[in-house]
């Protein structure tokens, strides 16, 4: 952001020097009105900065009105100060050509201002409204997705509790408590962020609730001792992975197979990969890139690029790799 208002204010500098009025050499020129636009951006950004916590408890035109104000007192400062600044040096012949008096060089500082502040918060006003209906219609297409959760898993469960309600009551007793934890958990908001060990203890209620399905069939390596469990990610985030794995992975082959989860820190970036065996059979099962669009989209929404999902098949193996930065 820093970089962005030094680019914006430099680009303005040199609008300002290409049509300056004055026939004096060009670069001179562009230099003290760098030097004097600069200042008004960078402390105008940082001004804005310090007063963001009371600005975002306004309503939107108070808040506009409040930025204008600070940016037009912000210019006035700098303006007098510039003045100042010339007059003193002027007799010297150190800074020649600024100007020497405060009032028409005030006012058209001010015109100025209230000019460009009027474009940017139309911009920034504009690019959040963008950024809120994408966010929205995403949030939409989740709660849809959540809704739709896959039947065959449902009745499946249904059925495996039902088989176990005499012969193992208690089993089948557990077996309905982590349904419902995890019913709750997939209507639950998922674009809050949830900490570490808590996304990992509801992906371990749903593989408790698959290895009553798929007995010895289905083994999970639980590799995530690295990851701090006060570390914070989307919600649903590696379940949805885990049921990919096992619907596309472990269920077509007859005598089952592992599903490694592994997590890590890597240079201040959380790490985590799934890896699943995978035969011809997957390849014929349907909705198999759903969960990973979706993670990604989510990603994208959450951290922009700095959030990446990753896939790789060989060998016989399919892996995807989630990476995000390192937030607790």
């Amino acid at each position: 952001m820093v970089f962005a208002v030094v680019l914006i204010s430099e680009l303005l500098a040199v609008v300002f020097a290409l049509v300056r009025v004055s026939d004096g050499p060009f670069w001179p020129d562009l230099g003290r009105i760098s030097l004097f636009v600069q200042w008004l951006g960078l402390t105008g950004a940082a001004l804005l900065c310090i007063a963001r916590p009371r600005l975002a408890r306004l309503p939107v035109p108070s808040a506009a009105a409040a930025v204008f104000v600070l940016m037009m007192v912000n210019t006035a400062v700098f303006s007098v100060l510039a003045v100042e600044l010339a007059g003193g040096r002027a007799a010297l012949g150190i800074v020649p050509g600024l100007p020497t008096s405060t009032g028409t060089f005030l006012l058209r500082n001010e015109a100025i201002c209230v000019i460009v502040t009027a474009l940017l918060l139309r911009y920034f006003f504009v690019a959040h409204e963008w950024r809120r209906h994408v966010r929205a219609e995403t949030r939409s297409r989740i709660e849809a997705l959540q809704a739709r959760m896959r039947p065959h898993f449902l009745f499946n469960t249904m059925n495996t509790i039902a088989a176990l309600t005499r012969s193992a009551p208690t089993t089948a007793e557990q077996a309905v408590e982590d349904l419902a934890d995890l019913l709750r958990a997939t209507l639950r908001d998922s674009d809050r962020p949830v900490r570490f060990d808590e996304e990992l203890e509801l992906t371990q209620v749903y593989s408790r609730i698959e290895a009553l399905r798929l007995g010895d069939r289905l083994r999970i390596d639980w590799d995530v001792a690295g990851v701090p469990p006060a570390a914070r990610v989307p919600s649903l985030t590696i379940q949805p992975l885990l049921e990919n794995a096992i619907y596309h992975g472990i269920e077509p082959l007859p005598a089952g197979g592992e599903v490694a989860v592994k997590g890590r820190v890597d240079g201040g970036r959380l790490v985590i990969t799934l890896s699943n065996p995978v035969g011809p059979e997957a390849a014929a099962r349907p909705g198999h890139r759903q969960a990973l669009d979706n993670l990604r989209e989510r990603l994208r929404l959450a951290y922009g690029e700095r959030g990446s999902v990753e896939t790789e098949r060989s060998d016989g193996v399919f892996r995807v790799t989630v990476s995000l930065p390192l937030e607790t």
